[in-house]
């Protein structure tokens, strides 16, 4: 009996030393924190990068900049790289948020497609953002619903398409949209103009089932909604029924860029470089943009993608379109005439 409790003693100590020496060599892995749109990665990208740089991809999602924004500001913290809008990531620079890029740790700038830094780019010398993903905000309608459709924002005057249509739930988009209805430019500063602005929206409002970021995509799929405002490569990622088509509308609309940026105090800065670097390699450019069907500006990978991808207008905005467009930019104290006057449309029955 003694024998053997003294075996099991030594057994069980022995196990336990095992135990704590596993514990004591085996370090955790570290930690990679980003703060991302919905349905931005191919399957596997962030998988491969797990693999490669043996670390752990820890994803959140936010709907807008202003709420990815605001969550900042009121002092969230742990995260590592994050994807504002490039007006969203020229406020935050000139705020302190963000870091100056060091580019000598992202070697892969260098596949940064030159003619988009000279027309859309707001940081044209990579100072502080790298562009992620590139696209337009138009109209997504289905087809065998929507009867005499016209590319213009006026879509939404249609009394015949009310409760079925959704405009972004993003005060710079929607108010931007008004004001190219109007013949304006989705920057002006002047209040009166946004105030006119902000008076089509309402009207708009009373004819739409809801503002939606997010929720536009899957319920344009479904069928529950007929015509949304939404991005483009979220339209193509529901387009293969052919009954949904995307239309940018004729009075003008917005192009953007999607950037990737290192938070100030971020926890983990040389994996945050290294996954900055991973996604400008032409090859995880493509994967990705072959998966969301927005363009990476990327010229190393271009020449990987398919074709027909290539030839789509929808991804690869032809010249002639692109005189239409309009990037959002930040307007500094500007912003609030745009804030008061959402708030009211917001607010208002």
């Amino acid at each position: 009996m003694k024998k053997t409790q003294v075996f099991t003693t030594i057994a069980a100590a022995a196990a336990c030393a095992a135990a704590l020496l596993s514990t004591a060599c085996s370090k955790p892995k570290p930690e990679l924190h980003i703060y991302n749109w919905s349905d931005y990665f191919a399957t596997d990208t962030l998988a491969n990068f797990e693999k490669e740089y043996n670390c752990k991809v820890i994803y959140d999602v936010f709907e807008s900049n202003e709420a990815m924004y605001a969550k900042l500001k009121a002092g969230a913290s742990g995260y590592d790289v994050v994807f504002p809008t490039s007006y969203q990531a020229r406020l935050m620079h000139e705020e302190g948020m963000i870091e100056n890029l060091d580019l000598a740790k992202i070697p892969n700038a260098k596949n940064i497609d030159p003619k988009f830094l000279k027309i859309v780019a707001l940081d044209k010398t990579l100072a502080y953002s790298l562009p992620y993903m590139t696209g337009t905000t138009g109209l997504a309608y289905n087809k065998d619903k929507v009867t005499d459709f016209t590319p213009s924002w006026s879509m939404y005057d249609r009394a015949d398409l009310k409760g079925r249509m959704t405009l972004l739930n993003d005060y710079r988009e929607v108010l931007g949209a008004a004001l190219k209805f109007l013949g304006y430019s989705l920057n002006t500063t002047d209040p009166k103009q946004v105030a006119e602005a902000g008076e089509i929206v309402k009207r708009w409002k009373g004819n739409i089932a809801k503002f939606a970021s997010d929720e536009y995509k899957p319920g344009m799929a479904s069928g529950e909604f007929y015509l949304a405002m939404g991005y483009s490569g979220d339209i193509m990622q529901i387009m293969e029924g052919g009954n949904i088509s995307y239309a940018l509308p004729k009075e003008g609309f917005s192009f953007w860029s999607d950037d990737m940026v290192i938070l100030k105090d971020a926890p983990n800065k040389d994996l945050a470089y290294a996954f900055v670097n991973y996604l400008t390699d032409p090859k995880v450019a493509a994967a990705n943009m072959e998966f969301n069907y927005y363009l990476s500006p990327n010229s190393g990978a271009y020449e990987l993608v398919p074709q027909e991808m290539r030839d789509d207008p929808m991804v690869f905005v032809p010249d002639e379109e692109l005189v239409r467009g309009e990037q959002i930019v930040p307007l500094g104290k500007d912003d609030q005439i745009y804030m008061d006057v959402w708030a009211k449309v917001k607010s208002e029955e």
